[in-house]
């Protein structure tokens, strides 16, 4: 079974951190309203630039995209 964007993203957590990447992944974890079911880039993608305003750039996102594509 294929893990979720939302629980790829979930191993990239690191509470202490300052990494782009382990900031993206502690704040998705507090946002109420993250589709955690979608695993479609186009998808994910309007839905952080509408709403994820602790996402400094969609770089970052579009990073741990190709991570989590290369660990499929």
């Amino acid at each position: 079974m294929n893990k979720t964007f939302y629980q790829f993203l979930m191993t990239q957590r690191n509470p202490g951190s300052t990494d782009p990447i382990a900031e993206f992944a502690n704040n998705a974890f507090f946002d109420q309203s993250f589709p955690k079911q979608l695993d479609e880039f186009d998808s994910l993608s309007k839905y952080l630039e509408e709403n994820a305003s602790y996402l400094p750039n969609m770089e970052i996102f579009d990073e741990v995209w190709k991570m989590y594509e290369e660990s499929m």
